[in-house]
Order: C-alpha cells, then sequence, then structure tokens
C-alpha cells in the first residue's frame, strides 16, 4: 500500500529543519493531512582503539529529561562532505581528532515523521588535541570496552536508536 503526498506546505522553519502539512492520498482514496519533519542530514562519529574502545559521551537530553551513552553528532553544514562533517563533530566534542573515516551505516531513526538521515563513521585512530571545543555537549567523554556495549544497551543506558545501532555494528565488527 502506497501513500502518495499530494502537495506539502511548510508550516514553521529554521536552519535545522521545517515542520511541513501534507496532504496525503491514502489507496482508498481517502486524503489526511500528516505533519512531517524535514532534516538537514546528521554525522555521527567514533573511534575504536587498538584494546577494542569506543570513545562514548555521557550526557543529559533535557527533551527526554534523561542521560545516556552517545556518540558524537551533529548537523551536515551545506557543501559540507559527511565524513569531514562526522571528523569535526567528534573533535569538537571529545577533544580527540579522528584518522582516516570509514562509513559504518546510515539509518533513518523516524520515519513514519521525518525524513532525517545520520550516516554513521569510524576511525580506528586518533591523536588528541585537547579539551573539547563543545565540552557543553557532554559532562563526560569515557573509552568503553566494546564488550560491555550489549549489557550498556539492556540496561537503558544507549537510548538513542541510531547510537544502539552503531554501537551494535561496531560489536559485531570489532569482537565477532
Amino acid at each position: 500500500m502506497q501513500w502518495t503526498n499530494m502537495k506539502e506546505q511548510t508550516v514553521y522553519e529554521n536552519r535545522w529543519f521545517q515542520v511541513n502539512l501534507a496532504d496525503v492520498a491514502l489507496p482508498d482514496g481517502r486524503h489526511l493531512d500528516h505533519f512531517l519533519i524535514r532534516m538537514r542530514p546528521v554525522a555521527v562519529a567514533t573511534v575504536v582503539n587498538g584494546a577494542n574502545e569506543v570513545l562514548l559521551l555521557w550526557r543529559h537530553r533535557f527533551i527526554t529529561d534523561s542521560w545516556g551513552w552517545e556518540l558524537p553528532a551533529g548537523v551536515v553544514e551545506d557543501g559540507e562532505d559527511v565524513a569531514v562533517a562526522a571528523a569535526r563533530e567528534l573533535e569538537e566534542e571529545t577533544g580527540w581528532r579522528p584518522g582516516p573515516m570509514r562509513h559504518l551505516m546510515s539509518v533513518e531513526p523516524s520515519n513514519g515523521l521525518t525524513d532525517a538521515v545520520h550516516h554513521v563513521y569510524w576511525s580506528d585512530e586518533a591523536a588528541y588535541t585537547g579539551p573539547p571545543q563543545d565540552a557543553f555537549e557532554s559532562s563526560r567523554r569515557e573509552w568503553v570496552h566494546l564488550k560491555v556495549v550489549p549489557d550498556l544497551i539492556a540496561r537503558g543506558e544507549v537510548p538513542g536508536a541510531n547510537m544502539v545501532a552503531a554501537l551494535l555494528m561496531l560489536h559485531q565488527l570489532r569482537l565477532g
């Protein structure tokens, strides 16, 4: 069953996203109004070192009033290469400059409401450059062994579905 977006109008927009209202035609001919959010691509990044530790952020999200482990992430600027954006976000949020970035996966975290695509990159090397420029993004930055990732997820300490997917993929790639 395919829904058809007949037309769309912007209700609100800023530099990060647009809230649109779509006139959607259903297969049986009925129409419904559907709100959707159009978003810029997001670059996500981390490093896995030789000891199979992954660099994570411990941060609070005020929207859900929750704490959890995350990977550095941010919007891709106009004209910016996604891998370059991922490396930039990693260094700004952790103080670690990654080596060559590898694409791990791209995920759509909420494709029933938004067109957001999160592109996840990783490196197996990094150099510490000093305190993070965006230290306000997290309470701490830690190297966490990949073997504990499934337990962190099971305890709800990695709340973001995109982060869960990326960390499980890295766990599988590095530890089998």
